[in-house]
């Protein structure tokens, strides 16, 4: 993920810029898939072809995603609704393949943090938009 406002490079769960400071769903100078410079006024990236537009994608239901969260977290179900499928497959994989070998100990623990990461859902307090940056209603 790039800062939609000076192009440089972000953690994929960052919600600020660390360079310019900018909430990351701000700005329209750069592309936020490849971080190269686009027309400001421009709906498609010239590089990659991925959408400019913030909203171009179906809303995502806060409801869902927390609900997905609660009851199947620990197959970070709630992770890939939301667009974050690197740690979605984080959370599968750690509580499938890790579950066989720690007798299910390692599925507790992602179950326990699916289902806190979906009450935080819920409330609205940290996870408040989905992979692309748009609010989660």
């Amino acid at each position: 993920m790039y800062c939609r406002h000076c192009g440089k490079e972000l953690n994929e769960n960052a919600d600020y810029c660390t360079s310019c400071g900018v909430a990351t769903t701000k700005g329209n100078a750069y592309c936020a898939k490849c971080g190269s410079e686009v027309d400001k006024e421009a709906e498609v990236c010239p590089s990659c072809g991925s959408s400019l537009k913030k909203g171009a994608g179906a809303k995502k239901s806060k409801l869902v995603a927390g609900l997905l969260g609660i009851f199947l977290g620990c197959f970070g179900i709630h992770r890939f609704y939301l667009g974050y499928t690197t740690i979605g497959l984080v959370q599968l994989l750690v509580s499938v393949v890790l579950g066989i070998f720690t007798c299910g100990i390692s599925t507790a623990l992602v179950s326990l943090w699916g289902f806190i990461e979906g009450v935080l859902v819920l409330c609205g307090t940290v996870i408040t938009t989905d992979g692309d940056g748009n609010e989660l209603e």
